[in-house]
């Protein structure tokens, strides 16, 4: 646990040192801020439904930037025959990266706070709503990191890291939308709806904690990072 939290804090001090980190919080926040209140007042309801609707989509774009130089820029620098040189396990390595990455996420949504206090003054607000959709929000992030850094192993290109982590989490997030399992044969429905991400966001997102939700989300994290150690492990041999 020593050498994970050692990477995730260099990784963490990485995103920090250079302007990305500070790119991301403030224009996450701006974007988030203007979109949300520009249908809030038309609205006139003090609920956070608008805005949590809209972070798969912001975050289709801004966690893909967060991961893109994970693995990447290591390749592209060198510094990952480096770093499998040390006595630092695959595992550590991936889930380093990957800590330091939910951390940004986390720190992220914690300063929207300010969103759902702003609209706790305009009128009765339903906590629980919200918190369980922060956690949703939270999980969703995690996946769609998972799935980045994985990603992010197979090239020294930030900007190909990049695009193909924006296709494939769009991919993960569209197969169980409504108009997508309409097209589909009847049959495949159950999986496709399981299999997709935006239907255990939106059943979090309405206040429920279920349990397939939560497995289905660690799961998938638990799966892609697993491919991580495993492509990582692959160099290793190589």
């Amino acid at each position: 646990m020593h050498i994970i939290w050692t990477i995730a804090k260099k990784e963490l001090r990485a995103y920090f040192n250079s302007p990305l980190a500070y790119i991301f919080i403030n224009v996450f926040l701006v974007i988030m801020s203007w979109l949300f209140f520009q249908s809030y007042f038309q609205e006139g309801q003090a609920d956070m439904r608008a805005f949590f609707g809209l972070i798969p989509w912001v975050f289709l774009f801004f966690i893909p930037a967060i991961t893109m130089r994970l693995w990447a820029e290591e390749k592209k620098l060198g510094t990952v025959e480096f770093l499998l040189t040390l006595p630092v396990k695959d595992h550590e390595a991936v889930l380093g990266k990957f800590l330091a990455s939910l951390l940004l996420l986390a720190i992220v949504l914690l300063l929207s706070w300010s969103l759902p206090i702003l609209v706790a003054y305009t009128g009765p607000v339903d906590w629980g709503v919200i918190v369980a959709s922060y956690v949703g929000a939270l999980f969703l992030g995690a996946a769609y990191l998972a799935l980045g850094i994985w990603l992010s192993a197979f090239t020294d290109n930030q900007i190909i890291a990049f695009i193909v982590t924006v296709v494939a989490c769009f991919f993960f997030f569209m197969i169980s939308q409504t108009f997508v399992l309409q097209s589909i044969p009847a049959v495949f429905t159950p999986f496709f709806r399981f299999l997709g991400l935006s239907s255990h966001f939106d059943s979090i997102m309405r206040g429920v904690f279920d349990s397939r939700d939560l497995i289905y989300y660690l799961s998938f994290i638990g799966f892609f990072l697993f491919l991580n150690v495993r492509s990582i492990m692959g160099r290793r041999f190589q």
